[in-house]
C-alpha cells in the first residue's frame, strides 16, 4: 500500500522519573480533566451558580465517571483480561468507554448537586464546553497508546501503527485513519464553537447546552464508529457505540425541545460570554 505521507507513531508511550514509569496516556487524561474542571467552574460561576461547591461535585463526578468508563470497557472486552484480571485496574493501558463514563458521571453529578443544593441544569450547561475539551485532549493519549484508530488509509494524515498494535485482519497494512484525531479536532473546532454560538445567538433555556453537546458529539462519534477497528459487536454494520450515538442524537434532540419549550430562562448574564471571563 503506497503512502505518500503519514503521521508517524510515537516512539514511546512512557518515560521514567527515577523509579516511576509515567504514561503519556495518563498525562493527557489528567490535563483533560484539569481543563474541564477549570472551564466548568468558570462557566458555572458566570451562569450564577456557587462555584465553591464544584470542587466536591467535580471530584466525585470524575471518580465515578472513570469507574463507569472502565467498567463499561472491560465488560465488552473481557477476552483482553483473561488470565490477567488484575489488569482491569491498569487504566494507563487504555480502555475507557466514554458513554459508560458519561452515564456514571451524570448520576454522580445529579446526586452531588442535590446533596449540596446546587443547580443541576446550570451544571450541565457549564460542563457542556469543558467535557468536549477534555475529550479532545484525552484523545491524544490514544495516539501515544496506538489505539482507537480506524481502517487502513493512504491519506496524507493517516497514522502509522506498529505491527504489534494492528488488528489481525489488517496486519499487513501500515497506516490507518486516525479516528482519535478526527474526534479531537471535531470537538475543538465544531462541538465547542457550535455550543458557544448557540448560547450567544439564541435564547437558550437553562440546561439546553448539554443536549446540543449530545447532538453534535453524537454525530462525530457515530461517523468515527463506522471506521473503528476495535469494536467487539456490530449489527447491520453499526457498532454498539454507534447505536448509543444514535440514541444520544435523538435523545439530545428531544431533550433540547423539551427544555426550550418548558424550561427555565437563563439569567441575563449567562447569555453574554460562556467560556471565559
Amino acid at each position: 500500500m503506497l503512502t505518500l505521507a503519514s503521521i508517524p507513531s510515537p516512539p514511546q508511550n512512557t518515560f521514567e522519573i527515577g523509579p516511576l514509569t509515567i504514561h503519556f496516556y495518563g498525562i493527557m487524561i489528567g490535563i483533560g480533566v484539569l481543563v474541564a474542571a477549570i472551564v466548568t467552574q468558570k462557566r458555572y460561576e458566570r451562569f450564577g451558580g456557587d462555584p465553591t461547591i464544584l470542587d466536591r461535585v467535580i471530584l466525585w463526578t470524575v471518580l465515578i465517571g472513570f469507574a463507569g468508563a472502565r467498567l463499561a470497557y472491560v465488560s465488552t472486552h473481557t477476552a483482553r483480561y483473561q488470565g490477567r484480571w488484575y489488569a482491569v485496574l491498569f487504566i494507563w493501558e487504555g480502555g475507557l468507554a466514554l458513554y459508560g463514563g458519561l452515564t456514571a458521571g451524570a448520576l454522580a453529578a445529579v446526586y452531588m448537586m442535590r446533596k449540596l443544593d446546587g443547580d443541576f441544569p446550570m451544571f450541565t450547561d457549564a460542563v457542556a464546553v469543558g467535557l468536549p475539551l477534555a475529550q479532545a485532549i484525552g484523545r491524544f493519549g490514544n495516539y501515544f497508546n496506538q489505539e482507537l484508530f480506524g481502517t487502513p488509509s493512504t491519506l496524507p494524515w493517516a497514522v502509522e501503527i506498529d505491527p504489534a498494535n494492528r488488528p489481525a485482519e489488517y496486519v499487513d497494512f501500515e497506516t490507518f485513519h486516525p479516528t482519535f484525531l478526527y474526534e479531537a479536532l471535531w470537538n475543538v473546532f465544531i462541538t465547542v464553537p457550535v455550543i458557544l454560538y448557540a448560547e450567544r445567538r439564541f435564547d437558550l433555556r437553562k440546561g439546553a447546552s448539554f443536549p446540543i453537546y449530545m447532538i453534535v458529539y453524537g454525530t462525530v462519534r457515530f461517523l468515527t464508529e463506522l471506521l473503528r477497528t476495535d469494536t467487539t459487536f456490530r449489527l447491520l454494520g453499526i457498532s454498539r457505540n454507534g447505536y448509543v450515538s444514535i440514541g444520544a442524537i435523538l435523545g439530545g434532540a428531544v431533550l433540547l425541545y423539551l427544555i426550550q419549550t418548558r424550561g427555565t430562562p437563563r439569567e441575563p448574564a449567562a447569555t453574554v460570554e460562556s467560556l471565559d471571563g
